[in-house]
């Protein structure tokens, strides 16, 4: 009978996390993407071959992945009224991603990033805006319902409030059994010196090509290696490397390879990396294995680069 009202509580539990979200803080921007046949030249007059406005952001676009990759999401993030951010809070119920957390800011303006893809050579240029438009600081983060959620990522921006977010999460745990306690990501992209600060503070931590070849590494292999000493004990550390595939490092110190998974044709690779990302939450929250999860990244990833925006994604999950 013991046995039998443990499992029972055991199932509640699980099924309870299940129900929880997936949260994503960081930027939200509007992307104004044109696609060429060639890269324009300096000073030149030319038209594109087509033009479109997306909801854009690394935090934004993970949490479009993670929505139809299944998962319940909620995004966090700054924005400014006026008809920009109209058209992204439109998109984000679109997309069943929960925006009630946003943070309307009074002053500043929501960003703008100008995009030219170029299919032909496989590019992605990005422009964007500084609007001045503050990022979400600790207090804003402190009247979040932290219940609600399973996993916690952080884009790294600012990072001495993020790490204060962060904090709050960790007491947050302090109360909870292991089973219940909320899972944090931190991305380091940027090759800033603050964004550094947040290595020790994620239970995975997600490096960028550009972060690991400034710290002088020329691989993900050595990049993971090389890093690892930088976050806590017990994290786990993912290195993604465009076509090279992806590495991760894990506290057992075995070292997970996965190749990448081009498309047939590169269309677009704008917001690969968010995807790559969106892909692994996933599918360590769903249970899986480092190696599943970084294999099912590139491959996610890959899907995405065979066509615009993120759509197709959904698609491409009817074939697995």
């Amino acid at each position: 009978m013991r046995s039998s009202i443990g499992s029972h509580l055991i199932q509640s539990v699980m099924e309870q996390q299940q129900k929880k979200k997936v949260m994503c803080v960081g930027l939200v921007c509007l992307d104004v993407i044109n696609v060429v046949s060639q890269f324009p030249e300096e000073d030149s007059d030319t038209r594109c071959v087509s033009q479109r406005w997306q909801r854009g952001g690394n935090a934004s676009n993970s949490c479009t992945v993670l929505s139809l990759l299944g998962e319940r999401t909620a995004f966090i993030g700054s924005l400014s009224e006026g008809p920009v951010a109209d058209f992204i809070m439109a998109d984000f119920e679109r997309c069943a991603v929960d925006a009630s957390a946003v943070v309307w800011q009074v002053r500043g303006q929501t960003p703008c990033a100008c995009c030219i893809v170029c299919p032909s050579s496989g590019s992605r240029t990005v422009v964007l805006s500084d609007t001045n438009l503050p990022d979400v600081t600790a207090e804003d983060f402190s009247k979040v319902d932290l219940h609600q959620f399973r996993w916690i990522h952080w884009e790294g921006r600012n990072a001495e409030e993020q790490v204060k977010m962060i904090k709050q999460v960790e007491m947050f745990n302090s109360r909870l059994p292991q089973e219940q306690r909320i899972t944090m990501s931190v991305e380091i992209e940027k090759t800033r010196e603050p964004l550094y600060q947040l290595f020790p503070h994620g239970d995975v931590v997600f490096v960028s090509k550009d972060v690991a070849r400034h710290f002088g590494f020329d691989s993900a292999e050595a990049a993971v290696k090389g890093l690892y000493s930088r976050v806590k004990k017990g994290a786990v550390l993912v290195c993604a490397w465009a076509d090279q595939g992806a590495d991760a490092l894990g506290p057992d110190g075995v070292i997970f390879h996965s190749e990448a998974f081009p498309p047939q044709t590169v269309v677009d690779t704008l917001g690969a990396g968010d995807t790559f990302n969106a892909a692994v939450i996933h599918c360590l929250v769903e249970g899986g294995g480092l190696h599943d999860a970084i294999s099912f990244g590139c491959r996610v990833a890959g899907w995405k680069c065979g066509f615009h925006g993120y759509d197709g994604i959904s698609e491409k999950l009817k074939d697995v």
